[in-house]
């Protein structure tokens, strides 16, 4: 099941600081709900057109004024029920990709170090120096970390599957012990190893 709540904010979508546009602001729908997934509750934003961001919460207690959902299909919402069906799939069957249109904003390099992220084969690992040279910025590896520690849309964004050179997780915006569990739950179904870390 998700909890589901509508508002409206602007919604700011930077193109090119270079530009005489620095910013295209707009009136967007934007939807929250939130996924109650084994490892804690995803809060999640989406437009009618894309998923926005996917963040862990720290606490347990949902919005008061969330509407529960039971199952897909009752939110009249495409998007909003095949994200929730790829996440049950990702979490509880055999699901290894998300094919869900996303859209996250941010700097040219930015928008770089997140889109090598998703080249980042289920159930395989890459340290923050492999990633750095992917996009050829291998002497920017410091601040490589620091965009892959921005990404907004965890899971579809796989920011998790980046360790350190020597093995160890380093950190992870929703935890490290939640980045433990993920790296362990992609390894056991793709090779059946139970345990890494």
């Amino acid at each position: 099941m998700i909890y589901i709540s509508g508002s409206k904010k602007l919604y700011f979508s930077e193109f090119n600081k270079h530009s005489s546009k620095f910013f295209n602001i707009f009136l967007m729908p934007i939807q929250h709900f939130f996924y109650p997934s084994p490892i804690g509750i995803l809060q999640i934003k989406a437009s009618d057109e894309a998923i926005l961001s996917v963040v862990f919460l720290n606490t347990s207690p949902l919005p008061a004024h969330a509407v529960k959902m039971q199952s897909p299909g009752i939110s009249g919402q495409p998007l909003i029920d095949n994200c929730l069906l790829q996440l049950n799939d990702y979490f509880y069957g055999q699901g290894r990709n998300f094919t869900l249109p996303l859209r996250q904003h941010g700097t040219y390099f930015q928008q770089q170090v997140w889109l090598a992220l998703t080249d980042i084969p289920y159930g395989i690992t890459i340290s923050y120096l492999e990633l750095s040279k992917r996009i050829n910025k291998v002497k920017a590896i410091r601040a490589v970390g620091i965009a892959n520690g921005q990404n907004s849309i965890a899971l579809m964004v796989p920011c998790h599957r980046v360790i350190g050179t020597n093995g160890s997780l380093t950190g992870y915006r929703g935890g490290v012990w939640r980045k433990r569990w993920l790296l362990e739950h992609e390894a056991a179904k793709a090779h059946g190893v139970r345990q890494l870390f």
